[in-house]
């Protein structure tokens, strides 16, 4: 049953679509497969056999701690997103890990050493995976600049943005986010404190741009956010 479940979720993956049936059926081969919950904890990082991880459903957040053990959140994964040692290089003074967002979340993953022979092996993966690297490295990028270039507001908009063209679902004329975030790890991820990102929300709705909800966010217009400047 999991072979089966491993095939289609790495043939509807834009990544592997450069394989053919047989190399897919290979890959499974190699490819480990779990499922985890809310607030569960997945280490990837400093592992005797590093990994790299393909998110099929859910979403999970990574957080790195400081040598007093507070943490940061570095990145939100959702569905479809790579993420552990894509690098193909184990950084063992990394002290990071993933936690479970979502109710549930499925993983596919790949023993680092397996996945760099299939690289070597299709040329055709291998230029594919460059490109999703590139596209994430280029997304971190952005992230960094918005915070040095723009204010709390306009991060935060910018991010509600980005967040409901990845994982919005139409409702109506607006859309509609899971709310899988807690205010806390929204003002982390655009590097302002609690009481601001709290207040900017608040001031969202009351301007009837957002309809702010422990299980949803709904927003009446993205164009409102795209166009916040």
């Amino acid at each position: 049953m999991y072979d089966e479940l491993k095939y289609w979720y790495l043939r509807d993956h834009k990544l592997f679509r450069a394989l053919s049936f047989s190399q897919i059926r290979q890959l499974c081969i190699i490819t480990g497969f779990k499922k985890a919950v809310k607030g569960e904890i997945i280490q990837f990082a400093s592992s005797e056999a590093p990994r790299i991880f393909l998110l099929k459903k859910g979403a999970l957040k990574i957080v790195s701690l400081d040598e007093d053990g507070n943490e940061t959140i570095k990145d939100i994964i959702q569905k479809g997103d790579l993420f552990g040692e894509l690098s193909l290089e184990s950084d063992q003074d990394v002290n990071e890990y993933a936690k479970v967002l979502s109710d549930e979340v499925s993983i596919c993953s790949f023993l680092m050493s397996d996945f760099e022979n299939l690289l070597l092996r299709n040329p055709s993966l291998a230029l594919s995976y460059t490109k999703f690297v590139s596209l994430k490295i280029r997304r971190v990028k952005n992230s960094y600049a918005n915070l040095v270039n723009k204010d709390a507001k306009t991060r935060l908009y910018q991010f509600l943005n980005d967040w409901a063209e990845r994982d919005g679902v139409k409702r109506g004329d607006g859309v509609v986010l899971e709310n899988y975030l807690t205010q806390t790890d929204i003002a982390q991820i655009i590097c302002t404190s609690r009481q601001t990102a709290t207040l900017l929300l608040n001031e969202m709705e009351k301007q009837g741009i957002i309809i702010y909800g422990r299980k949803e966010i709904a927003i009446s217009d993205v164009s409102r956010l795209a166009t916040h400047k």
